[in-house]
């Protein structure tokens, strides 16, 4: 029998009779392994641990520590699910069911029948009855013809629709038990994997994402290879609802929406107002630092900007509809990206090599259309302020500008807290180049500079392809909070194209023309998405530079609110901010209430404090630090905030 070699992800090379499968190479390196192998890595794809492995095999073998391993599962649970739908909802319809990054969910239509959260009980209990006869997921090659009879005969319009757009030779289904499925895979080797099984929520969802389509029922799920891990996921899951930005922003009076100015429009409160002020002086302070220049553009711009950018034929659809002006044909749009805006300002004037690299910065606020259903607090809406720059560089200069602005984003996390994180190459999808503007010449550049920086500044990346932005390749960092969620935070862009179709120049040292390189960099992303991650990752602890309101001080009673006046007074000549707290209420009911707002510094204000012209000092978390003049206060919260600002 012909062998087949097969190199494990530390480089040795083991030989296999023909026909064998990643399962069976897991048992042949020990039976343990074998049985926490649910997927596998084969030269770069991810398949079923049951495919029978090729003549020559790049394998590493994945399993629950591993995301395309929990991918793997979380996809076989889908299945699982829709089995369990399918054998107890006669007439029971099926459109898609992807893992999704904590557990995974499945599109179904229920026809007339009423589903509410009240029937997940019952379908959890038939999971697990199902999985409990460890059925194999089976793979199965089959003609578009039959594929098509297959579900035609089932009645299932959603699939048939699916499979219309498939390619002959190119399509797959999966059995396990009673359930057949259209489905690329990769699969679990069987159900009994499944442990253990927790429905989570029921929402609606237009098909394939069009609101004038059927509405779907969408039912979310969770399982995992064991109870223990459920359970610390459940408790995870309470801890971040404690923590849910749009509960606590409305506790704390950050932020509000109103229907009538318009979904996904936030609307900031004072409060919160100051902490996107000191979010933008922090930023704004270590840019001068670094040699930007700021540059304000408008909040609306012509469709011939956009025309020439590329945006309007790659979003113009998706976007707010245009403005209509007096004048006949002319047309001007929200403005989705500042992009365009900075490649005008850079166009002023003539630049030579030697004003290069020039570096225009912008707190700017950007409008795209997002549909009702996807909207989500702050981290998804409709109008967002970008804390955006675009660097204007030669080709030999972006390398080191791409890596001083990683070396930015870094500090920006250091400063926050943020020391769990991971970079993300994001590069064309190479089987799909239409999405994409420019030649492949400038895109293999871009991504080759991308990969070096990142190398050369010792950050561990993974590449994801098809993730790129439609002019050109990116870095996004992805940041663990304190309860352990991923977010994306901060990306950094190398674009070849932009420059190209706005004609954008500088005189080299041969004084000929060049076109510049751009980099678009945001360290935050944008300051709704950023604030709101941080308002979930410190649960609304800010740190006290940040904090909106950094001090109360406290009356014991009525009679000297005056004093507590003059000292909030004072100390705001410091740019110490805070507010009195004047109820006619007794003094522990005000310290209570100052705690529940989370506010860093409690001063305590009665008739010792006024004869002795001092205050009484009360911090968040470390109880009475005793009596302070206004001096020294001011000391002791300067050396806090420097202490912060400095770990």
């Amino acid at each position: 029998m012909s062998q087949i070699n097969v190199t494990l992800p530390d480089g040795s090379i083991r030989n296999y009779p023909q026909g064998t499968n990643a399962f069976e190479v897991a048992r042949s390196i020990s039976e343990g392994l074998a049985r926490n192998v649910l997927a596998a890595e084969v030269n770069g794809e991810v398949w079923d641990s049951t495919r029978e492995l090729p003549e020559n095999t790049a394998l590493k073998l994945l399993t629950w520590n591993d995301d395309d391993g929990k991918m793997a599962f979380w996809h076989s649970s889908a299945h699982l699910l829709a089995e369990a739908l399918e054998a107890l909802y006669e007439d029971v319809k099926f459109a898609i069911g992807p893992p999704i990054e904590n557990g995974f969910y499945y599109d179904v239509d229920f026809g007339e029948k009423t589903f509410s959260s009240d029937d997940l009980p019952k379908i959890e209990k038939k999971m697990k009855e199902l999985a409990k006869q460890k059925n194999e997921f089976v793979r199965k090659e089959i003609s578009k013809a039959d594929a098509i009879s297959y579900f035609t005969e089932k009645n299932d319009p959603y699939k048939l629709e699916m499979i219309e757009a498939l390619e002959d030779g190119k399509i797959t289904f999966y059995t396990q038990g009673n359930f057949t499925d259209l489905c690329r895979g990769p699969h679990i080797p069987h159900t009994g994997t499944v442990k253990a099984v927790k429905l989570l929520s029921v929402a609606g969802a237009y098909w394939r994402g069009d609101e004038n389509r059927q509405q779907l029922t969408r039912i979310y799920g969770i399982t995992f290879p064991k109870e223990k891990e459920l359970k610390e996921y459940l408790e995870q899951v309470e801890e971040a609802k404690k923590r849910d930005h749009r509960k606590l922003g409305k506790e704390l009076e950050l932020f509000t929406f109103s229907e009538r100015v318009g979904l996904g429009l936030p609307l900031w409160l004072p409060k919160g107002t100051m902490l996107r002020e000191r979010l933008e002086q922090f930023l704004r302070k270590e840019q001068v630092k670094r040699g930007y220049e700021p540059v304000v553009t408008p909040h609306i711009g012509h469709k011939n900007l956009y025309i020439t950018s590329g945006h309007y034929e790659k979003y113009g659809e998706d976007a707010f509809q245009p403005i209509k002006t007096p004048s006949e044909d002319e047309e001007f749009f929200l403005k989705p990206m500042n992009c365009p805006h900075h490649c005008e300002i850079y166009k002023t004037k003539p630049r030579s090599y030697r004003d290069l690299p020039l570096r225009l910065a912008e707190f700017g606020t950007v409008y795209r259309y997002e549909q009702s259903g996807e909207l989500h607090g702050l981290t998804r809406v409709r109008g967002f302020t970008q804390d955006d720059a675009h660097l204007f560089c030669t080709p030999e200069q972006v390398k080191d500008e791409f890596k001083s602005v990683i070396d930015l984003v870094l500090y920006v996390f250091k400063v926050f807290g943020f020391t769990e994180y991971s970079a993300q190459v994001s590069l064309r999808d190479p089987e799909n180049k239409t999405k994409y503007v420019g030649d492949d010449a400038n895109w293999d550049l871009a991504e080759q500079q991308i990969k070096e920086a990142a190398e050369e500044k010792g950050l561990p990346t993974v590449i994801e392809y098809g993730e790129a932005a439609f002019y050109g390749p990116k870095l996004d960092f992805m940041v663990r909070d304190a309860i352990g969620r991923k977010w994306q935070l901060g990306t950094i862009q190398v674009d070849y194209n932009l420059p190209e179709r706005f004609e954008l120049e500088y005189t080299g040292s041969d004084n000929k023309p060049h076109r510049p390189v751009m980099i678009h960099r945001a360290p935050f992303g944008s300051m709704e998405r950023f604030v709101a991650i941080l308002i979930e990752s410190t649960a609304g602890n800010f740190p006290l530079w940040l904090s909106p309101d950094q001090l109360v001080v406290l009356p014991i009673s009525e009679r000297f609110n005056d004093y507590a006046k003059n000292i909030v007074q004072k100390l705001r000549e410091s740019d110490i901010r805070g507010s009195v707290d004047e109820r006619n209420e007794k003094i522990g009911r005000k310290i209570r209430d100052a705690e529940v707002a989370k506010t860093p510094y409690m001063l305590l204000v009665g008739e010792k404090e006024v004869e002795s012209n001092t205050i009484s000092i009360r911090k968040k978390g470390e109880g009475d630090l005793g009596t302070m003049t206004v001096e020294e206060f001011t000391n002791h919260f300067i050396s806090a905030v420097d202490a912060e600002l400095a770990e």
